[in-house]
């Protein structure tokens, strides 16, 4: 069997901001987190505006009304960011 990403939709059950990393936690039970820096909108919010995320579309994108970003919960659980991994210093 051949994996094809695009046969596949990730929903999330909640999610939350810790330490500027978003998570999510999906409907199998998995918990995946991403650093806000791999968005260019999230990588300069404040950690309030971070805090704000909410579910949209019965789970299936990540919000944040104050940024005007949307996100798929499908694209960032498959790795699919705007931005590489910063270099450690």
């Amino acid at each position: 069997m051949i994996f094809n990403p695009n046969e596949f939709e990730f929903v999330a059950t909640r999610a939350w901001v810790a330490n500027r990393t978003v998570f999510m936690e999906l409907t199998d039970g998995r918990q995946i987190g991403f650093p806000a820096a791999r968005f260019h909108r999230l990588a300069s919010a404040t950690d309030e505006q971070l805090a704000e995320v909410t579910l949209r579309m019965n789970g299936s994108a990540l919000r944040w009304e104050a940024l005007d970003e949307d996100i798929t919960v499908t694209g960032a659980a498959l790795g699919r960011f705007q931005s590489p991994l910063p270099q450690a210093a």
